[in-house]
């Protein structure tokens, strides 16, 4: 069989965007793979035996019996599959990655040619276009500028590949004139999940405050459901509909904003600390003698969590939100909390002062759309703060704040990695935990340049 032969499911989305069920080729599919499984775990006969029947049967009838009619979940677990998802909005990208159990990728912003990427209009509005225009022109125009500006400031060392330092000055620049991107503006991604987990995910997302994920949630629904027909039959419950619904629809967007009095005087504010020191104690050295970039036991979980809350710019948060090991509540994207200064502060003086006056005049342009606060996430650029909560255990912790406090990390990010560990060390400091924060001074880092995922060149 050759790729062209190969039968993906796709759905067509609103705005030229698809769902596309990936058709790996496999001759024993996620579904039978599932039954396979699941009949060696009821019989010791062997899997050569349970092949045979496979051949004879195929896994239809025993999906349709156990996972679904008789509702054993784990079965669904045994087979997985990808999901393409293009031409959607930031705010779906972070609805449906927004799972501790999700595995996949998104387009990183850095790589994309945003000259002509969709933005998002759901006001519909003439001047709704208007206006996000406006900030692509801005952002182009300030990607240009700042290049210039950083090759100025960063001139290449002799030492140095050209190749590598331009894409360092490019990734640099990106960094700085992203936070003008909307969050309407359009991206791909890829999800891949078991049976199970989409089953369950699709739940919430069909759930969602916002439409647009909505529309999504029931295309994938409808492509998964194609492409394994045995596996998504499952029965609706009116009750547990509502249910998700009410608490979707209510609380879903964090939009507790307690803590921005404290967050006034500091970055981080340790909202709650539950870790049990004693228990603590008697892991002493697991913490004490745990080597650069080993992972801390899981079962050390059991010692409690600790829960933080900090202002960050949305476009950072996309960043921290790909951190499963941790909780975080889905930040509401709103102008209330002011934009990120660092971004600003980056600029040439002529183009910060031209930034500032853009966001003036934006700001009351977007007053006078009248926008519902759900549609308003659209239009806003992402370098907005958002309120954010996160609550992690100790693992997860230590394991976030080592990571995101390295200097190749972004600024915005890499302060609040670092205040998390700094609050972590004096927390723990009985313990002598080994905590490797990266506190150097942010400079220029040339490896900016070997991010990315090339074609070699034979």
């Amino acid at each position: 069989m050759e790729i062209t032969d190969l039968r993906h499911v796709q759905k067509d989305l609103p705005n030229n965007g698809i769902v596309l069920v990936l058709d790996t080729g496999a001759v024993i599919t996620p579904e039978a793979d599932a039954m396979l499984q699941a009949l060696h775990s009821r019989s010791v006969g062997g899997v050569r035996k349970h092949l045979e029947k496979l051949a004879q049967k195929g896994p239809k009838q025993f999906m349709d019996t156990y996972y679904v009619g008789y509702g054993d979940k784990s079965i669904g677990d045994c087979g997985s599959t990808t999901i393409f998802i293009e031409g959607v909005s930031m705010l779906v990208a972070k609805a449906i990655q927004d799972s501790q159990l999700y595995n996949g990728q998104e387009s990183s912003t850095r790589y994309i040619d945003f000259s002509e990427q969709p933005f998002a209009n759901p006001e519909g509005s003439e001047r709704g276009h208007h206006m996000l225009e406006n900030l692509r022109a801005f952002h182009l125009r300030g990607l240009a500028v700042m290049k210039e500006t950083l090759a100025e400031l960063h001139p290449r060392k002799e030492a140095e590949e050209e190749r590598v330092w331009q894409k360092a000055i490019n990734a640099k620049a990106f960094d700085i004139m992203r936070s003008f991107l909307p969050a309407g503006a359009s991206t791909n991604l890829a999800w891949h999940t078991t049976l199970r987990h989409a089953a369950d995910h699709l739940l919430r997302l069909r759930n969602h405050p916002l439409s647009e994920v909505r529309v999504v949630a029931v295309a994938i629904e409808a492509a998964l459901d194609e492409m394994y027909p045995s596996s998504f039959k499952q029965k609706r419950y009116e009750k547990t509909e509502a249910y998700v619904g009410a608490w979707m629809q209510s609380y879903y967007f964090n939009f507790d904003s307690r803590e921005a009095e404290s967050l006034t005087s500091q970055r981080v504010v340790l909202e709650r600390d539950s870790l049990d020191y004693d228990l603590l104690r008697s892991y002493k050295q697991e913490l004490s003698e745990r080597p650069l970039k080993a992972e801390l036991p899981k079962y050390i979980a059991e010692c409690g969590t600790m829960r933080f809350s900090f202002f960050l710019d949305f476009g950072s948060f996309r960043d921290l939100h790909r951190h499963r090991a941790v909780v975080q509540r889905m930040p509401f994207l709103t102008d209330q909390w002011g934009f990120e200064e660092w971004y600003l502060d980056q600029m040439p003086e002529s183009l910060q002062e031209e930034a500032r006056t853009l966001l003036k005049e934006y700001s009351v342009a977007l007053e006078e759309l009248t926008l519902s606060p759900l549609v308003r996430q659209y239009y806003l650029p992402m370098g907005y703060k958002v309120a954010c909560r996160l609550t992690g255990d100790l693992a997860g912790l230590l394991w976030l704040t080592e990571l995101r406090s390295g200097i190749a990390v972004h600024p915005t990010l890499r302060v609040i990695a670092q205040d998390i560990g700094a609050i972590l060390q004096e927390k723990c400091r009985s313990l002598n935990i080994a905590l490797y924060l990266d506190t150097s001074e942010d400079r220029f880092n040339i490896k900016r340049g070997t991010h990315d995922i090339v074609e070699k060149v034979r």
